[in-house]
């Protein structure tokens, strides 16, 4: 049993392969330097999550504030300002 797909014989090879590639010491700062990554990554998610689950429970939707027979605006509704046409070289 392992991580995902990899199986343990996969997990031991990786596990060489690094050994060789940054040495026995630097191993374990590699492995703590990825960890904390992973939380700070973690962290932010939830942070960013329970932010804007906060602000959509603090906020009423905007369907419920709009007169009866009226839809929500989209962008395709706007009016684009024209853009000139590029000048061609040839």
């Amino acid at each position: 049993m392992g991580i995902g797909n990899l199986g343990f014989g996969e997990l031991m090879i990786i596990l060489v392969i690094v050994l060789v590639l940054f040495g026995a010491k630097r191993v374990p700062e590699i492995g703590a330097s990825i960890g904390k990554g992973i939380r700070e990554f973690k962290k932010a998610t939830s942070d960013v999550d329970r932010d804007v689950r906060g602000a959509l429970s603090d906020t009423p939707r905007t369907a419920d504030r709009l007169p009866p027979g009226e839809s929500i605006p989209t962008r395709a509704d706007e009016a684009e300002p024209a853009r000139p046409e590029p000048k061609r070289l040839l």
